[in-house]
């Protein structure tokens, strides 16, 4: 079989892709042999962009997918899609140029699904062309019924249970998404405002929000200020809108802060929330669910609020109530999806109770990746002070099943058996229990992340003719949504399975563009997968991944990284070249030749790849990705290629057939070992060298075992001896102008060594090994002057003392500098020089021979010229 010269991974790659039958990575539900490994994938939002981000992670995930099948488990690797969303709505809109309100519910429904189905499509062919070993026969798309049914059924569940319950609350609302938004959807942006100092009848206070006077309910001060004392228990009057409210006292109130009094708005903040709640303070709603302002703000109704702030500042500048502000930084809550301000809005929504005890001791059950990350989940499992809201004002999206009694308001709620459905388009089986059969249906969805938390859930059989399988053996996701993802799963699978979800989490960071920031379209800096693809290969856009971090960590993508790998496999090409010229003949398989056969730098290869074995299964067992990968590689390159090889050339080419099927057994062994440790990181490279040395697939191979009856430290230690003299002696002959392959008179070698046939081989050369050491004589051949000293002491003279130097006898001189006085006579004139003005070159003779010596790690190597 001819192999090209140069190696095509475009070509290679573009094979394999069609020729792999993806059933060989499906999860046997029926095995009860392997040990299970189950992962739960993270199910991403189908944009139709598979970024890199996504394939930094997928990355991973696949490293330990395909090493887990070396090892023998059962092995379940599924892709999800996350569908539901604004973002896709808000794209159909801009599509079809509607919105969501101008078509019927089911209509734009539809729409959405079909954009997500095209754009699940792109991503899919990503991720083939990436090689991800995806088991597609558990495929699941959150959108479709038969995935959603579980959503619903876990609804009912739980709200069966009392975890989920409706309730007028406070909530976290985005103007601009029209929905109820969880606290983990709120990112924090630093932004400066205002304090503004008003005259409040008989106090004054400071507050960064005048356009929720209109809905003050209360004044607080510190019952330990003695400043204001007096006034606690009175009411005061709110500028420009007159209506009176109580001043209370609370320990909470900071009274270095501002005036040290605060006015307490429904709803300003979240201690604006726990301040009405603990002091049973009445309601006063200013601002409605699209940001603009209430009947309750008079002249501002209908003002969005921003406008509001002005108009009501201007106002209390005019009537004197505002004397001072003051610059402040404050961090302002968002909504993460469009970056709009967030509002506290008292809404009816659907809410599930956080019991933070049971989710923290559910994280103590399962390992972290890197073990620092679950401080993460600590953190925001211990701030948690309102219930998870669950129901969104939105369409595409899981709906909630439930129905509201027209004629006695109660709700009913749909019984698992009628699920799936959507209550808007089906009645309900069953009248209500007032006997009335008509209803009005709950048009509010769930959040997207009661679908996502039960991946882990659905991955292991939950709700299926399967037996469930819990819990899945490992998560692997971002940090970012630690507190999203993360916590909502511990979260469900607690109370609906009560377990945790999987044995692990691993933790993969962020990626970070060249210039050291996220990636970002206003930057510039963002790279897509397919651009480094078709500029390289899959394989090396695979290598950046493993080389470039450690989990946990963020990873900037480098270019230089990415060509890096493309030589490496272009490196091996050359190493698998090499070794099929001296292989193919005898291949599908090399027999096994016995220990006793092998020589010393077989045996050292051997001994080393053994050791190399154990590590890399040590770091993949870790999720050490970046150590393995870079052991293997350096492994490769300098043991192998630059070593081994060049060591053992002579045998391979030689008449001697023993020491050759000894070197040849050796580089197959090595060569299909490393094939089978490069197929988690580089599947096509890997399996396209594969295919020319053995049969079958490397990907349904065993992970290659250590023998460690092969590890030989003695082998190992004489080994490096014959390797670091072979390289010193190349480097002799270059330094002396000879060609690599000119043969020397003779090498002695002063050590105890078994075996230097390839040290023979490799300098082209005799070799002798003695024992003990050798006697040595340096005999003077020549004087060196040193210019330094001399020409600055005796200026003129200079010239006439170094041509008297060079013209005597180097042993006499030799004895003068011995004695450390040199005399000599230049022109009549007796001068004595410093021992240190000349140097003696001396040559090294033994045994009366004019030899040169190369110590290597304690070895004496004596030269013969």
């Amino acid at each position: 079989m001819t192999i090209p010269k140069e190696y095509n991974p475009q070509e290679v790659e573009k094979k394999w892709q069609n020729a792999w039958d993806m059933s060989m990575y499906h999860f046997d539900w029926e095995d009860e042999n392997k040990p299970q490994y189950i992962i739960d994938t993270p199910p991403p939002y189908p944009t139709g962009n598979f970024h890199i981000g996504n394939s930094l992670n997928w990355c991973y995930i696949d490293f330990v997918a395909r090493y887990k099948r070396m090892q023998g488990f059962n092995v379940m690797f599924p892709q999800g899609w996350d569908c539901h969303g604004l973002p896709t709505e808000v794209k159909v809109e801009e599509i079809h140029g509607i919105t969501k309100n101008q078509v019927p519910r089911a209509e734009f429904r539809k729409l959405c699904e079909e954009l997500t189905l095209g754009n699940i499509e792109k991503m899919r062919q990503t991720m083939r062309m990436l090689g991800f070993s995806v088991d597609w026969s558990n495929e699941f798309i959150t959108m479709k019924p038969e995935y959603f049914v579980k959503t619903q059924r876990s609804f009912v569940q739980m709200q069966k249970q009392g975890r989920i319950y409706q309730a007028d609350h406070p909530v976290n609302w985005c103007p601009r998404c029209e929905t109820a938004i969880a606290f983990a959807e709120v990112e924090y942006e630093a932004r400066d405002t205002k304090l503004n100092y008003l005259s409040f009848d008989k106090v004054r206070i400071a507050t960064t929000r005048p356009e929720l006077l209109a809905a003050c309910v209360a004044v607080a001060i510190n019952p330990e200020d003695e400043r204001y004392k007096e006034n606690i228990g009175e009411n005061v009057k709110v500028p420009l809108f007159d209506h009176e409210v109580p001043v209370i006292a609370d320990k909470e109130v900071d009274p270095e802060f501002g005036t040290g009094v605060v006015m307490i708005c429904t709803f300003g903040d979240k201690q604006d929330v726990r301040w009405w709640i603990e002091h049973n303070l009445p309601l006063r709603k200013a601002i409605d669910r699209n940001g603009f302002m209430t009947g309750i703000a008079g002249k501002y109704e209908g003002m969005k609020s921003s406008e509001c702030k002005d108009a009501i500042i201007q106002d209390l500048k005019e009537q004197g109530y505002l004397y001072d502000q003051d610059s402040l930084d404050q961090n302002v809550g968002m909504c993460w999806r469009c970056n709009t301000p967030i509002e506290i809005l008292s809404e009816r929504q659907w809410f599930v109770k956080i019991e933070n005890d049971k989710i923290l001791a559910t994280a103590n059950e399962i390992n972290w990746i890197p073990d620092y990350m679950k401080i993460r989940l600590e953190n925001w499992t211990n701030t948690m002070e309102w219930d998870w809201c669950i129901s969104r004002q939105r369409i595409f999206a899981t709906p909630i099943p439930v129905w509201y009694c027209k004629q006695c308001g109660k709700s009913l709620i749909a019984e698992e058996e009628w699920l799936p459905l959507d209550p808007t388009q089906t009645k309900p089986p069953t009248p209500c229990e007032c006997g009335s059969t008509d209803f009005e249906a709950e048009e509010d969805v769930l959040d997207t992340w009661m679908d996502s938390s039960l991946t882990a859930l659905h991955v292991t059989g939950w709700l299926t003719d399967h037996e469930m399988r819990s819990p899945a053996q490992l998560r692997p996701q971002g940090h970012d949504i630690i507190r999203t993802w993360a916590f909502y799963s511990i979260l469900r699978s607690k109370a609906l399975q009560d377990s945790r979800p999987w044995d692990s989490i691993m933790i993969n960071g962020m990626v970070l563009g060249e210039d050291g920031h996220k990636m970002s379209k206003s930057r510039g800096n963002i790279i897509s997968p397919e651009e480094v693809v078709d500029q390289y290969s899959s394989d090396a856009f695979r290598q950046w991944a493993a080389i470039g971090g450690s989990t946990g960590s963020d990873v900037m993508f480098r270019w230089k990284d990415v060509v890096s790998g493309s030589r490496y496999f272009n490196k091996m090409w050359s190493i698998f070249r090499f070794s099929m010229s001296h292989l193919e003949e005898l291949l599908p398989e090399i027999p096994e030749v016995a220990t006793s056969s092998l020589g010393t730098v077989d045996r050292w290869l051997l001994s080393k790849l053994n050791r190399l074995i154990i590590s890399v299964t040590e770091n993949m067992d870790n999720y050490q990705f970046d150590e393995a990968y870079k052991s293997i590689r350096g492994f490769a390159w300098e043991t192998l290629a630059d070593n081994y090889i060049e060591l053992v050339k002579a045998r391979l080419y030689g008449e001697d057939e023993t020491s050759k099927k000894a070197a040849r057994y050796t580089l197959y062994t090595t060569l299909e070992t490393l094939t089978r440790m490069l197929a988690p990181f580089a599947p096509f490279f890997a399996e396209e060298v594969y295919s020319h040395i053995s049969t079958g697939s490397v990907h349904q191979t065993k992970w290659p075992s250590s023998n460690r009856e092969i590890i030989d430290e003695t082998a190992e230690k004489q080994g490096e001896i014959i390797k670091d003299l072979a390289s010193s002696i190349r480097r002799y002959k270059s330094d002396c102008g000879m060609a690599l392959n000119a043969p020397l008179k003779k090498i002695e070698i002063y050590s105890v060594m078994d075996d230097v046939t390839d040290l023979e081989g490799a300098t082209n050369s005799a070799v002798e090994v003695i024992e003990g050491k050798p006697e040595f004589e340096h005999v003077p051949v020549d004087v060196k002057p040193n210019m330094g000293i001399i020409g600055p002491k005796f200026r003129k003279q200079a010239g006439s003392i170094i041509a008297t130097l060079k013209s005597m006898d180097a042993s006499r001189v030799a004895q003068m500098k011995e004695s450390r006085s040199i005399d000599i006579e230049v022109d009549g004139e007796k001068i004595n020089l410093e021992p240190e003005s000349v140097e003696i070159i001396k040559e090294v003779t033994s045994a009366g021979r004019t030899v040169d010596v190369l110590e290597v790690s304690d070895v004496m190597a004596v030269i013969l010229r």
